[in-house]
């Protein structure tokens, strides 16, 4: 049994495996410890931009209008084993996006467990996971 201490912003989130994980904006300036124990984490790691990778590589078209990139993640999120894990990199990037995810979330009757914040985050979508109380402000101020 590992003991977290008490500065690991993944405390109490839950058995590891089930963890549900969002990076607002660009976690290229979040810091190092943080990165480095959200990639250790044995859960799924999705992006927009893996997502779309596949789908070329599958030779479809790439679009980015805001539905396809809903449709792509829809289609993600709704194939995943039900409660499994994930670290969600660049989505939700609009308020719209969030909103949607907070639906198929309710749908599936799961919570996420920690939103950090990157830069580059559009402020609506920031005030929106604060007003929620899922922001981790001690992560965002950390890196200051």
């Amino acid at each position: 049994m590992t003991v977290a201490g008490i500065s690991d912003p993944f405390v109490g989130s839950g058995p590891v495996a089930k963890t549900k994980i969002l990076l607002l904006g660009s976690p290229d300036f979040l810091p190092e410890n943080l990165m480095h124990r959200a990639r250790s984490l044995n859960i799924e790691h999705v992006s927009p931009q893996r997502l779309e990778a596949r789908e070329i590589s599958r030779r479809t078209a790439s679009a980015v209008p805001e539905h396809s990139l809903l449709a792509r993640m829809r289609r993600w999120f709704f194939a995943r084993k039900p409660d499994a894990g994930f670290l969600l990199t660049g989505f939700p990037a609009t308020l719209l996006q969030a909103m949607v995810l907070d639906e198929w979330l309710e749908a599936r009757g799961e919570t996420l467990d920690s939103v950090f914040l990157g830069t580059g985050a559009a402020a609506a979508v920031v005030q929106h996971y604060r007003t929620l109380g899922l922001l981790d402000e001690a992560a965002v101020f950390a890196r200051a």
